[in-house]
């Protein structure tokens, strides 16, 4: 497949997004197939033991789940489609942030029983995040309980998108055989062992109906941000397929539109359809706005074209090991790069030669001559971090990072024998630069290796992988979970730091004040803010970045329970110098005592963090997991029942619900469900900071003894 033959005007580059169980790797598996990239379907947890072509891990097909994002590239029709399957579990968030970052275009997708649920809350937030154009496909048709005109309704609803749907099934459940395209007013069916045969025919008697005013909504809310659909549906004319297409991929690519397939992945149906919405709705990477940092220019923005005549750039969005090293994915915004190229890291200035180029599917690779703008590749032995830019060395520019969330949860580790510590390590820097959620450090009171990720599940993965890829058995202590620390109120300080030994002492003076940041709109709290409010000259400039980076070291441990200090505003207004004992130093120890003084006058409280936790059970056993969830300080948000299952969701505090899933079997008869992802930090009840300080205190003592 030279990519020569395919205008960059035809290349899609598309991610599959979805809450966890939703179809997406099924998805997947269905488009390779009727692109002809694969010759048989496997399902995820199919009985012949092989699996689905994109969860090529081992761990993947054991637990019937997707761990880690992977590439693909397939034809279809007149298109060159480079595909990322993503994992829909919270704990593998990154997975998803890194490969919408790098994407033009996305399906998000939903189960036609469940809708909406809390995973897809968090895909669409990235989604939006990085202002990607997607098509949502209602999965599932066949289900019993199928209604992807609710589901429709809870896109408008729960994610505030502009949705209608563009087609609308033929039958639901047992009788689900097809699909009405409302643009074209057809019925299409599936036929052939496998669905392969798409039949065109006219739309069933008994949905002619519904299929008109379904079209007349479409038409109408495309109207709303068309003017010329908006002229000629007031006016009451007839408008073609070719005019509403043309409306709809206008409004995809704005951002105001969100056109709604539906189907069954698992039972064959709609997939051609959803590939054809693929080439007619989603962007091209021609029609995408990337922007570059120029470091030359104070980070001024300059925007990239895909064009293969333009200097290179290129970013290293994910990193694997493969049995050949390091494999490195990159997804190329301007230029071309070919093998034996020489290619500039950015972010540490080194130079490396491209030794291979390949493109990936899966996990095997079709190794290529060159590629160029728009394309997503890969290559071996280019040593870099996730995130780094690298370009021919013409231009000094780095892309936008990534939004990677702090981690929630810990763990102490170690391995097992003695002498497999260094695969110990090994495996431990190996993860770490694949992984930018996947946090370790060595815990200086007790000596401890810990490693910090998103959940208990992402922590469970990496100590399987490390006894797998890397035949280490580890031991893992109780999971820790990520307290922080704040203030609730302004206090004034003025601290004075003397020394005087023999020949130059110390001495530096701070005044200002420590107050409590509030949240942005999105509810978000800054961990810190400096604020220099100096004049005159009471402190001199070349001190005052001593002076922040003072209150910034000595924020990293609250003097409450040890955790970092979140949400605090440092104002210096005042001070006092010597024209001989004032250093950096000076003013930087200054910075920590003030801190320390003033912190307890600031109402400091401990935060824990929260997490929003969704629960699918049937209806007979709503009032126990209510109960549990209660006994667990959680906080019902709301429950809603469709088909004798209840979905509740409710917020509870993270140390709460270590051995939860085990609890939930037990009183659902192993019929109950959970997910958990992290929404905010929230202050302790009192009485539980006043156990949490006196078990640190006392920690504390028994090591200074």
């Amino acid at each position: 497949m030279s990519q020569e033959k395919t205008p960059l005007e035809l290349v899609r580059n598309i991610g599959i997004s979805a809450h966890i169980d939703s179809g997406k790797t099924t998805l997947t598996e269905r488009i390779l197939y009727y692109t002809g990239r694969i010759h048989q379907i496997h399902e995820v947890r199919g009985k012949d033991g092989v699996g689905a072509k994109m969860d090529s891990m081992d761990l993947e097909r054991e637990k019937g789940i997707t761990i880690k994002s992977a590439a693909t590239y397939c034809r279809w029709k007149q298109y060159q489609i480079n595909i990322i399957d993503t994992p829909g579990h919270v704990d593998f968030t990154v997975e998803v942030e890194r490969s919408l970052r790098v994407l033009d275009g996305a399906i998000l997708v939903l189960c036609s029983v469940s809708g909406v649920q809390a995973q897809t809350l968090t895909v669409d937030r990235q989604m939006k995040r990085y202002k990607v154009p997607r098509l949502a496909f209602v999965n599932k048709c066949d289900r019993v309980g199928a209604n992807p005109k609710r589901v429709t309704a809870q896109i408008r609803e729960k994610l505030k998108l502009n949705a209608a749907m563009v087609q609308i099934p033929i039958g639901l459940e047992d009788a689900h055989v097809g699909q009405v395209d409302l643009l074209k007013m057809k019925a299409f069916y599936y036929e052939g062992d496998n669905g392969e045969t798409v039949v065109e025919r006219d739309i069933p008697a008994e949905l002619l109906d519904d299929a008109t005013a379904m079209r007349q909504e479409l038409v109408g809310v495309v109207a709303d941000f068309d003017e010329a659909i908006g002229e000629k549906f007031l006016m009451e004319e007839d408008i073609s397929a070719e005019e509403l297409q043309k409306a709809i991929r206008k409004g995809s690519l704005e951002l105001k539109f969100v056109p709604v397939f539906c189907g069954s992945a698992y039972k064959n149906k709609g997939i051609q359809l959803l590939l054809d919405g693929v080439g007619n709705y989603l962007p091209n990477p021609k029609e995408i706005e990337n922007v570059a940092l120029n470091q030359e220019k104070a980070e001024e923005k300059i925007v990239l074209e895909s064009t293969s005549e333009k200097p290179l750039v290129m970013l290293a969005f994910k990193l694997e090991k493969s049995p050949y090293g390091q494999l490195t994915f990159m997804r190329i915004y301007q230029g071309r790069v070919k093998k034996g190229d020489m290619i500039y890291n950015m972010n540490d200035g080194k130079k490396v030669k491209v030794p291979r180029l390949v493109r990936m599917h899966s996990d095997e690779m079709e190794d290529i001559e060159s590629a160029e703008a728009g394309d997503i590749i890969a290559m071996f032995g280019v040593d870099c971090a996730s995130g780094d830019t690298f370009t021919d060395g013409q231009l000094n520019v780095t892309l936008e990072s990534m939004f990677v969330p702090d981690p929630v949860i810990s763990l102490a580790v170690a391995p097992k024998k003695k002498e497999d510590a260094n695969n110990f390590s090994k495996a431990l820097n190996k993860f770490t630069k694949e992984d930018p959620t996947f946090h370790v450090h060595r815990d200086e009171e007790s000596g401890e290796t810990i490693i910090s990720g998103m959940g208990e599940l992402h922590l469970e993965i990496y100590v399987e992988r490390m006894k797998r890829e890397f035949d280490c058995e580890v031991v893992t202590g109780k999971p820790q979970v990520a307290f922080r620390e704040t203030i609730s109120k302004s206090t004034d300080f003025m601290t004075v730091h003397k020394k005087q030994t023999g020949g130059a002492g110390q001495y530096a003076k701070i005044g200002g004040t420590m107050a409590p940041l509030a949240a942005d709109e999105n509810g978000e709290v800054k961990p810190y803010e400096f604020v220099d409010d100096i004049v005159g000259g009471s402190i001199p400039r070349e001190f005052i970045p001593a002076c922040d980076k003072g209150f910034q070291e000595q924020l990293k441990k609250g003097l409450l329970v040890g955790a970092p200090v979140i949400g605090v505003q440092m104002t210096i207004n005042d001070g006092g110098f010597h024209a001989v004992d004032s250093s950096e130093m000076a003013f930087r120890i200054c910075a920590q005592t003030a801190v320390r003084e003033a912190y307890m006058q600031a109402g400091p409280t401990i935060l824990e963090p929260i997490m929003n936790v969704e629960v699918v059970v049937p209806e007979e056993f709503q009032g126990a997991v209510i109960g549990q969830l209660n006994q667990r300080r959680g906080v019902i948000l709301g429950s809603s029942t469709q088909d004798n299952e209840t979905i509740i969701d409710s917020e509870v505090p993270l140390t709460e619900m270590f051995g939860y899933s085990t609890d939930l079997r037990s009183a659902t008869q192993g019929k109950g469900q959970f997910t958990m992802e992290f929404k905010k930090y929230s202050p302790v009840p009192r009485n539980v900071q006043e156990e949490m300080i006196k078990a640190y205190q006392k920690k504390r003592a028994e090591e200074n003894k």
